[in-house]
């Protein structure tokens, strides 16, 4: 028997060396690790780690034991945990969506800021648990009560489910403000990655109807307004895949061409043999691109950012198998970036912050824009050195960057000066 376990203990030693190499081979194959980047040894151990445990998760979804993002997200919410005295957290749940109450415990003599907040992850990882400290932090240092929403996600729901549960949730909160302690007239939303997509779609949603439930759904004018909203390299269309930051960050962690190409096809139920059709833009008819140009062509983008190793397209073919496979992508709840002028010009006040090496960077850049044309004030914060994710690093030491921090402290200092 002790023969057994010896033999048992060394296959799975040598698996796991195996698989360590492939993902060092695979890192090093397939990965730019800009020079400007500070700490790029730690960055390429991280990504390696990063690559390390989905390809683990491939693995076991293969072998039909646990799904890829399920596995991913359990290593991610059992990390680095930690509790905070200073705050009351309480976990509820609004129906059938998990929700995580953050409130400062000390005494306040008027009624608090609120922020709603979304977590990242591509609508495959993250969680309540993995941005636990990110939502203390941001309730500790700004003194206001969060709410943090946990929306349900990919593989046992899809992205509709995701702007639902995330609608219904800011308007029970809404309704609910004085049960809080929180001032109707100081809440903002606030999302990271593909949560500043649904905290964009919200902030919508409240100067318009919804895009994601039917046209008898509720009018959401008796709500209070939100005050503004704060984006952080959030995915704002899936129109142009062929921006500068699209093709100059394609193969920069942790958002690489693959990567988003995968999760965009999975989380939408779309077939993964069109991704280079949706990559070239090839699904978008004509008339649709025509429409939508004067927003999302690189024209809007300034220089300085095209400088490095871009290409603009200037020929579009249209495949309309593709389209007839990837037309949801065209809809405004998927790229609210396309939103009517009527809704952009009705939005909050806006943070939105871009970081330089990051796939999705001119997303913001793009929608600042348009925003700034219908008059809506927008805060613009840019790091130089910044990497999608990293926010989610910014405690998580040996493993913090210094761009991590920058955000946060960015973040921060937005949301103290919103009275």
């Amino acid at each position: 028997m002790g023969a057994l376990w010896l033999a048992l203990l060394l296959v799975l030693l040598f698996f796991h060396l195996g698989l360590l190499a492939w993902v060092i081979f695979e890192h090093f194959l397939t990965t730019d690790v800009p020079a400007a980047l500070q700490h790029r040894i730690k960055f390429r151990i991280l990504h390696c780690v990063f690559l390390y445990f989905v390809t683990l998760g491939s693995i076991l979804e293969k072998l039909h034991i646990c799904s890829m993002p399920k596995f991913f997200r359990f290593f991610q919410d059992h990390a680095f945990s930690r509790r905070d005295p200073a705050l009351k957290i309480t976990n509820l749940r609004f129906g059938t969506i998990r929700v995580r109450l953050y409130q400062p415990k000390a005494e306040s003599s008027k009624p608090r800021r609120g922020i709603l907040f979304f977590h990242g992850g591509g609508g495959m990882f993250g969680g309540l648990d993995c941005f636990y400290t990110v939502c203390c932090f941001l309730a500790r240092e700004t003194d206001s009560v969060l709410l943090a929403v946990g929306y349900r996600m990919y593989p046992d729901h899809g992205v509709l489910t995701m702007g639902q549960d995330s609608l219904n949730a800011s308007v029970y909160f809404m309704k609910n403000l004085k049960n809080y302690g929180v001032d109707p007239n100081r809440v903002l939303v606030c999302g990271e990655s593909i949560g500043g997509t649904l905290a964009t779609v919200i902030a919508q949603a409240f100067v318009n109807k919804s895009p994601f439930l039917p046209d008898s759904f509720m009018d959401l004018s008796d709500l209070p307004r939100i005050r503004a909203q704060i984006l952080i390299y959030p995915f704002l269309q899936a129109l142009n895949f062929q921006l500068p930051s699209h093709q100059q960050n394609q193969n920069i962690p942790f958002l690489k061409r693959k990567l988003i190409l995968n999760y965009t096809c999975s989380i939408m139920d779309i077939n993964q043999t069109w991704k280079d059709a949706i990559w070239k833009g090839e699904f978008v008819p004509p008339e649709i691109w025509k429409k939508y140009q004067k927003w999302l062509s690189d024209e809007n983008i300034p220089k300085k950012f095209k400088k490095r190793n871009y290409r603009p397209v200037t020929h579009r073919t249209f495949n309309e198998a593709a389209y007839l496979e990837a037309s949801r992508l065209c809809h405004v709840k998927h790229s609210p970036l396309t939103a009517d002028d009527e809704v952009i010009a009705q939005l909050p006040e806006t943070f939105i912050l871009s970081c330089e090496y990051d796939l999705v960077r001119d997303d913001s850049i793009l929608y600042k824009k348009r925003l700034e044309d219908h008059g809506v004030p927008v805060t613009w914060y840019h790091v130089e050195d910044g990497f999608h994710a990293s926010l989610i690093l910014f405690d998580k030491k040996p493993f913090s960057f210094p761009c991590s921090v920058e955000i946060m402290n960015a973040v921060v200092s937005y949301i103290k000066g919103i009275h």
